[in-house]
């Protein structure tokens, strides 16, 4: 059946009079003539049925219902143009793969160990995304998801993949010279924003007096935590799987039990099994899933 899509260059013309409010500019964006830009603009509005601008004598003005399509013909060129460059830059014979990642997952733990898949499967090229919240993966773009366990996925296909604990951590210079046991009550305390009740809950578990468990400051990212914790501005509440190597070597220190109430699951979100996945899913699937079990390197 054939599509009921309007064309191309009108749908470029109207991205560009929306984002400039002007078919002048649009025009000189586009190297044509304002003219042009207006008999596309007239010609999308006679296909869709629909009046898209508002035109009180030489000023132009997008409607309500205009704005609205604008904005999803953009999205829609945006990632047009985003698919386009990816497969422009991916070799004749190479695959390509898109995930959306938690960010200091991807950056704490992922991407350290990506190398050790890149010299597994060197025709896959794997592109990461930012999503902090879990979404409908199908229809999303993107081939798979790494997120927290949560409801949203219903229906989808979840492999667990680490389990997430909490410790606290802080530069040793923070604490030299004295009794770790006190010492936490009387430190600035750092907080993950999305997680108010963390140090409060920690306090509860482990029965480390907290006077004020909710006073200090409050960050976005759990990276954010660990590059305050390095600069000595307090004691961090974070994931012990991303702190490994930092606590190895001593950059880091963690005298402190963990805390084991406050923790989550992070797993791989697929639309399928992983052995009907398509070759590149599949290959990074079972990568990752092995890779979670492995010891730390």
């Amino acid at each position: 059946m054939r599509r009921k899509i309007p064309s191309h260059s009108a749908l470029m013309a109207l991205e560009a009079a929306a984002r400039h409010g002007s078919f002048a500019r649009a025009a000189d964006e586009l190297a044509l003539t304002e003219g042009a830009i207006s008999r596309q603009i007239g010609r999308l509005e006679a296909f869709l049925g629909v009046t898209l601008f508002e035109r009180v004598g030489n000023r132009v003005r997008l409607r309500p219902n205009g704005e609205r399509y604008a904005a999803q013909v953009r999205e829609t060129l945006d990632r047009l143009e985003r698919d386009s460059h990816y497969l422009m830059g991916q070799p004749e014979d190479g695959a390509s793969l898109d995930i959306a990642i938690l960010p200091t997952f991807a950056t704490r733990w992922l991407i350290p160990r990506l190398k050790r898949f890149q010299e597994r499967h060197p025709n896959i090229t794997v592109h990461l995304a930012e999503r902090m919240e879990p979404f409908v993966l199908a229809g999303s773009g993107f081939d798979a998801a790494i997120h927290f366990e949560h409801q949203a996925w219903t229906g989808m296909r979840t492999h667990r993949l680490l389990h997430e604990v909490l410790v606290p951590v802080c530069h040793p210079a923070l604490i030299a010279g004295q009794d770790p046991a006190t010492a936490l009550d009387t430190l600035p305390r750092l907080h993950r924003r999305q997680n108010p009740d963390a140090w409060r809950l920690y306090s509860e578990e482990t029965g480390i007096t907290l006077t004020n468990p909710a006073i200090g400051a409050r960050y976005d990212l759990h990276a954010m935590l660990i590059e305050a914790a390095f600069a000595g501005l307090g004691v961090a509440l974070v994931p012990r799987l991303y702190v490994e190597a930092e606590l190895a070597d001593g950059r880091l220190v963690a005298p402190w039990p963990d805390g084991t109430s406050i923790s989550k699951a992070f797993c791989l979100v697929l639309p399928e099994p992983i052995r009907l996945s398509e070759g590149p899913v599949q290959a990074f699937a079972e990568w990752i899933v092995g890779e979670a079990k492995a010891p730390p390197r």
